[in-house]
């Protein structure tokens, strides 16, 4: 695959990769949104009823958009 760098330790292993984010920006973010979804995998959730009862409560303008969420 072109555009990605592999670096290996004496062994021979890839240990890291170099993304060309010009051609792969798209994978980055995928990549991304998985390591910050891993990060936060113990913390506490919150429901999505409270969140849009927190909105509404607050009056503010984006629990429209919260409406639309399908889960």
């Amino acid at each position: 695959m072109t555009g990605i760098q592999f670096i290996t330790d004496a062994k021979g292993r890839k240990t890291a990769a170099v993304i060309d984010l010009k051609k792969h920006g798209a994978l980055w973010e995928d990549i991304e949104d998985v390591l910050v979804s891993r990060s936060r995998r113990h913390e506490k959730r919150i429901p999505l009823e409270k969140v849009k009862a927190d909105l509404r409560r607050n009056g503010d303008a984006s629990v429209r958009d919260v409406e639309r969420v399908r889960i």
